[in-house]
């Protein structure tokens, strides 16, 4: 059998090595020590925003802790994109809050404006007014942010920046992670740079990260003995995990590129395809790290599914995903309220992630390329 090739694989720069040697050689392996503090301190210059880093041991993380440093909890209202993987949704639910459920607009795939305003008027005529916006980049494609913001100030309501897949991404030159009261990154193992697993939680004032670090390592109060005055959360990031952080961060500049790189061949290689539309950058105010590719196959123009090109992958042992099932038609959240038409609905059912890795070869290219040729009959 070929070798597999990955949606978006870890790409490792040899670097991460001598940085988690000096863990153990300091024998700071647990929530502090020098490589937690560089590593923050590297994503602080890397965003170039006045901004505080708490690293963590998720994304998900990061949003639970940023719902409770804005005060949600039970029977409490969060909106946030329907389109997108679930753990932008789950902590609403950590928090015994439910999740009103956005959908998206066409040209940059995430949360819509309009259906936004709708759902924000309507939750609180109902005296429901929601607590907190969740918006998402989806694929690393920064959402309208001048809108959604603009909305968010008007009705006063923090937002806060779900940019897991969108590290390296800008809008208008600002980095996405920085525009919200709290911004969210991701280090999975799939994403542009990671840390094994790992997020952080971005904020605006010292006093906010020094609250996310107390509730991070289980709210310990200032005394010599345990007392906690307060419910506390294990998830801080060890200084082993932030060691590899510490090396991926001297190539992430690389990553981008090279993801940006894939992209292009697909802008390429789809070209003369009639029925086959490569998500990209609406304009030039959109920086897109294109941590996943992906394109919408018109079945009607095409004669052929994005199923069947997945599957076409599948037999030669190459990976590709259908896009996020919206959370509306997901099973857990059935009951979960939801604004918009069907425009999320359209992209799940059309759409497919192609295969983005920072690290594929010449011969990885060839092989997708040779498939998508032959799945659409082009010689």
């Amino acid at each position: 059998m070929k070798d597999k090739i990955w949606l978006s694989p870890p790409h490792l720069s040899g670097k991460e090595k001598e940085f988690i040697e000096d863990a153990f050689e300091k024998n700071w392996v647990t929530s502090m020590g020098e490589n937690i503090n560089e590593f923050e301190k590297g994503l602080q210059e890397f965003l170039k925003d006045d901004i505080d880093v708490c690293v963590l041991n998720s994304a998900t993380s990061a949003i639970h802790l940023s719902l409770i440093m804005l005060g949600v909890s039970f029977n409490d209202e969060v909106i946030t994109s329907a389109f997108s993987f679930i753990a932008s949704a789950n902590p609403i639910a950590y928090c015994g809050a439910t999740p009103i459920f956005i959908d998206s607009e066409k040209s940059t795939w995430n949360m819509c404006p309009a259906a936004l305003e709708v759902a924000v008027k309507d939750r609180t005529s109902k005296g429901k007014k929601p607590k907190a916006i969740i918006v998402v980049h989806l694929y690393g494609m920064p959402a309208k942010m001048d809108e959604i913001l603009k909305i968010a100030e008007e009705y006063d309501i923090p937002v806060i920046e779900d940019a897991a897949e969108a590290l390296g991404s800008a809008y208008k030159g600002k980095a996405c992670g920085t525009f919200g009261r709290f911004g969210i990154l991701s280090f999975n193992g799939n994403k542009i740079i990671t840390t094994s697993g790992g997020g952080a939680l971005v904020c605006h004032t010292q006093e906010d990260k020094d609250k996310a670090v107390f509730l991070s390592t289980q709210a310990r109060d200032n005394a010599p003995h345990y007392q906690h005055s307060h419910i506390g959360y294990n998830y801080r990031m060890s200084n082993i995990v932030a060691g590899i952080g510490r090396g991926q961060m001297e190539v992430l500049n690389d990553r981008v590129e090279a993801r940006r790189k894939m992209h292009g061949f697909y802008i390429e290689l789809f070209n003369d395809i009639e029925g086959v539309e490569v998500f990209s950058e609406p304009s030039g105010d959109y920086f897109s790290n294109h941590w996943l590719s992906a394109i919408i196959v018109n079945p009607e123009i095409t004669g052929k599914t994005r199923e069947d090109l997945r599957l076409a992958f599948l037999e030669d042992n190459i990976e590709s995903r259908p896009l996020w099932k919206p959370m509306h038609l997901q099973p857990v959240f059935v009951d979960a309220p939801y604004y918009g038409t069907n425009i999320a609905e359209k992209l799940f059912d059309n759409g497919l992630c192609l295969p983005s890795g920072s690290n594929l070869s010449d011969e990885d290219r060839s092989r997708i390329r040779s498939v998508i040729k032959k799945c659409f009959f082009i010689n």
